[in-house]
């Protein structure tokens, strides 16, 4: 069952929660344009679509679709921005790799490799500053936080088991890997009280980081 809002707050919070999506999505289409390293779950992500053939936007889909169904057992309800980050985040990046390609300069790889965390750390305020529920990553850790386990090595261990299956797979690690690492948590930091609806959280819940 979904969270329930009000058409109202619906109203009041849609536009960003739509505009954080994007954000996400192009923050993500451009680090895989550079192709110096994606975050942990788009090496997953990249990895899987590198075996399947399947785009890597859809693959994010699919992938989003199964850690929902963990929700379950952790008795965790989803918002409509829960199920909204599952299907848009994975269309716009699809969307974007259709025309844009991996840039034969050097350096413009690296301005698509940097503007990419930029991105995504501003959709992340937009997303979780409209308070339409967890990202379904975060979802997990968010549910067993509650369950006495620490969050921080939750995440860490999670994150780091999806980033080494997708390098086994054939994902890209690399300088964006780390980048993105270090630079979404204080992006996010300065974005979120800016981004965010009043009334909605100023920080984000315990292992909610990011859209994802």
């Amino acid at each position: 069952m979904l969270v329930p809002h009000s058409r109202a707050e619906l109203r009041r919070r849609m536009p960003r929660l739509m505009a954080g999506l994007v954000l996400c999505g192009l923050g993500i289409a451009v680090m895989v344009a550079a192709d110096l390293g994606l975050g942990p779950w788009d090496v997953l992500h990249q990895g899987l679509s590198n075996r399947s053939g399947i785009p890597i936007g859809t693959v994010g889909i699919l992938v989003g679709v199964l850690v929902l169904g963990g929700w379950l057992p952790l008795r965790e309800r989803p918002g409509l921005g829960t199920v909204l980050n599952v299907l848009v985040i994975g269309v716009v990046i699809d969307v974007t790799l259709l025309f844009l390609d991996t840039p034969s300069q050097a350096w413009l790889r690296w301005v698509l490799m940097a503007a990419g965390p930029v991105l995504f750390g501003v959709g992340s305020g937009f997303y979780i500053g409209a308070g339409l529920g967890a990202g379904p990553r975060d979802g997990i850790m968010t549910g067993l936080a509650r369950r006495g386990l620490p969050v921080g090595g939750v995440r860490a261990a999670l994150e780091l088991s999806v980033l080494a299956g997708g390098w086994l797979l054939g994902g890209t690690v690399g300088v964006g890997t780390v980048v993105f690492a270090l630079a979404i948590g204080p992006i996010v930091h300065v974005a979120l009280p800016r981004l965010s609806v009043r009334d909605a959280p100023t920080t984000p819940p315990p292992g909610m980081g990011s859209a994802r």
